[in-house]
């Protein structure tokens, strides 16, 4: 390995620790020349991955495109690099093992399936360049399309539940309910 300082080709090994997920290798080095210290990654090179775009050309897979396009979605959101850099892993990994052409509409769909499990605003915001939303009618379309899932927590009471009738219908909720029939504003 070049020292990055003096560019001498005589170095040593002075610590080697694999990554959180063990897909690299993290090196640190010393140059006997000079006693600069610095750090190299080894990682596989995977370059034979290549991607159809729309218009049917090819390209090289490119994973800083792939983050750098995340990242835009999750700008200004609160969402840690963390999770960005998990999230791109997950993908590249998913196309790895799918072949050595992969079709550009492939890549964008299972980010926004990824998306969709984290970050509604971010899914919406791929989503629109990813689609090609041409109107506001496109992004209600897709609004409706994530649904009204409810996100409860475990640990907080629901705020105004709703009790079912004999019926089986659902009637209004409780505390709506106490309020109605308590009108005689504490008099007996």
């Amino acid at each position: 390995m070049r020292c990055p300082k003096c560019g001498s080709r005589d170095d040593k090994v002075i610590d080697s620790r694999q990554s959180r997920d063990s897909s690299s290798i993290r090196r640190r080095r010393e140059c006997l020349k000079c006693k600069y210290r610095f750090t190299t990654y080894e990682e596989i090179e995977r370059s034979d991955l290549r991607v159809v775009k729309r218009d049917r050309t090819h390209e090289p897979f490119d994973r800083r495109k792939l983050a750098g396009s995340i990242a835009k979605a999750f700008e200004k959101r609160s969402t840690s690099l963390l999770t960005l850099e998990d999230m791109v892993d997950e993908i590249v990994h998913e196309l790895e093992t799918g072949g050595r052409e992969v079709s550009s509409s492939a890549i964008g769909a299972k980010v926004l399936e990824k998306l969709r499990g984290i970050d509604e605003v971010a899914y919406l915001r791929y989503a629109s360049v990813h689609q090609r939303f041409q109107d506001v009618d496109q992004f209600v379309d897709a609004i409706h399309t994530l649904g009204r899932r409810i996100k409860t927590n475990a640990l907080q009471r629901e705020l105004f539940p709703t009790e079912t009738t004999p019926g089986g219908s659902a009637s209004v909720p409780a505390r709506s309910r106490d309020i109605a029939i308590n009108k005689n504003h504490g008099r007996v």
